[in-house]
């Protein structure tokens, strides 16, 4: 009988222990389903707390077990750990000193700081306005400054979510920077308060007539509907440079057709070329029908593949002064979307050795301070960021990096419609842990922080804006134990890449704290 009522006893406890820890588990499932935060948590309740602690106890594991802070690619563990942190307002400081291994660390950039740093302005840490007026060089009607020398990359709603589009545009109006649209179209989410460049694909999604063909008239009128302040003609981009792309028809929902101009459940293609130009002359053409049409500044965007399409066109540029107002050169390191990975591996040079060649052969033409340049592959760090600065951009793009701030957590399931943050996906049930209010903020947080962070490299450089930064500044590690002033690495000569004496003065008289005299 002791026996019976023991073992009562001890199921009994069992069992209250049991709904004990189900009625804590189903309130830690409605708490994680209800809360904003944390994109994870609300699209896999209970379960995504394992990735938190994981987390937490990483740096131990991967001691002993795993790999270490800087292993994981194309965004390092630590680099990752930046970009939330400072996307999140946390404390983004290291302690005990670098883990990096800086006498074997191939390509490592090192700063050279000046013996009497420039003081901060009294200004926002984070002002830092472009030093160049976009398309001020071929008198656009609009042409205008940049109020800042970070934007974020044209990414398309359809490869992004709209709650991701969404978070990304209103985080750009809080951070007072520009959003490229992608190719996909000005779609609903790009219209809640940022600045936007419009991008102008191969298929001409937005601006197409009902046989697929450019349609001026339809690029005006959505110019005219939307806060467009530039339009960029995309020839390739670093993830899959020289190939088209396949929309399945299946992807292809009311309202995505009636965004992009297709019929609905239809396979969609965008050719590999243009059809409106095919050649150096047909482009700048092109180009300048749409400022004419429009008034906007007009640019290209273009991974480096072939060389002597560059240096015809910056001859052409010259001699007819006319063409693209800015230039977005893209790293083949670049990657928002899927892509076949013989061309993410092994077409299209990588950013810096992009930018070098481009920019060279426009100074050699005599025309580089009349072209805005903006570099775009992996520069949403602040020391890469930088280093493009110095070798002639006079803005950078951040697309991935962005991406991170707003949740995207490197699952690299971008291609597969399952990402688990709902940063790259249309499934509605994933869309919903991505709550656009709270990652708008966080956006432009790392926007700011970003900024923040080149000011102050550029003020140890003795600096009062990255515009002023040399390469011979720069030094880069062989991860031999040697090293090489950066202006030898690219082969730049004194002085070149510096911007025109009227742009550098012009930003240092706001940086001053003064009006822009432009």
């Amino acid at each position: 009988m002791l026996a019976e009522d023991h073992n009562r006893g001890v199921l009994t406890g069992l069992l209250i222990f049991v709904a004990v820890v189900v009625v804590l588990l189903v309130i830690l499932a409605i708490h994680d389903l209800t809360q904003k935060h944390h994109a994870v948590l609300r699209n896999y309740p209970v379960l995504g707390h394992l990735r938190y602690l994981l987390e937490a106890v990483g740096p131990e594991l991967r001691q002993y077990i795993v790999t270490d802070n800087n292993s994981e690619r194309p965004f390092s563990r630590d680099q990752r750990r930046w970009i939330y942190a400072s996307a999140k307002g946390q404390d983004s400081t290291f302690g005990f000193g670098t883990d990096n291994d800086l006498e074997r660390s191939p390509g490592h950039i090192i700063i050279r700081h000046a013996a009497f740093p420039t003081e901060p302005p009294e200004l926002p840490a984070d002002f830092l306005p472009a030093a160049k007026v976009l398309g001020a060089s071929h008198g656009r009607a609009q042409a205008f400054r940049p109020k800042s020398v970070v934007n974020i990359s044209g990414m398309s709603f359809g490869s992004l979510s709209g709650a991701a589009v969404t978070a990304l545009n209103q985080g750009a109006e809080i951070a007072e920077c520009l959003q490229g649209t992608g190719e996909g179209a000005l779609s609903p989410y790009h219209r809640n308060g940022g600045d936007l460049v419009f991008q102008i694909g191969t298929a001409y999604f937005g601006c197409r007539d009902d046989a697929g063909r450019f349609d001026m008239s339809r690029l005006v009128a959505l110019c005219q509907s939307a806060p467009v302040r530039a339009i960029e003609v995309k020839l390739s981009q670093g993830a899959k440079p020289g190939v088209g792309g396949l929309l399945p028809g299946a992807k292809v929902t009311a309202e995505i057709a009636a965004i992009r101009g297709v019929p609905i459940g239809k396979d969609v293609k965008s050719p590999a070329r243009h059809t409106e130009f095919g050649d150096v002359p047909s482009l700048i053409d092109f180009v300048e029908r749409v400022a004419a049409a429009t008034g906007l500044p007009v640019g290209i965007k273009s991974a480096v593949g072939e060389e002597q399409f560059w240096v015809d066109l910056a001859r052409q540029m010259a001699k007819l002064n006319a063409g693209p107002d800015f230039i977005v050169v893209d790293g083949g390191e670049g990657g928002t979307g899927a892509a076949p990975l013989v061309f993410t591996d092994h077409v299209a040079l990588p950013f810096m050795m992009a930018i070098a060649r481009v920019y060279r052969t426009f100074f050699d033409a005599g025309i580089s301070n009349d072209v805005v340049f903006i570099g775009s592959g992996r520069l949403g760090l602040p020391e890469r960021a930088l280093l493009a600065m110095a070798l002639g951009c006079d803005t950078i793009n951040v697309g991935r990096e962005a991406m991170m701030a707003a949740g995207c957590i490197q699952a690299q399931r971008c291609h597969t419609g399952r990402c688990p943050t709902g940063v790259a996906t249309q499934s509605q049930w994933l869309q919903r842990g991505l709550d656009p209010t709270e990652k708008r903020v966080r956006v432009a947080r790392y926007v700011s922080s970003l900024r923040i962070e080149m000011a102050k490299l550029t003020r140890a450089a003795g600096h009062v804006h990255p515009a002023f930064v040399t390469l011979d500044q720069i030094e880069i590690l062989d991860g031999n134990g040697g090293h090489s002033r950066a202006d030898k690495v690219y082969d730049y000569r004194s002085g070149m890449s510096r911007p025109s004496e009227k742009d550098l003065s012009d930003v240092t008289h706001i940086m001053n704290g003064l009006p822009s005299p432009t």
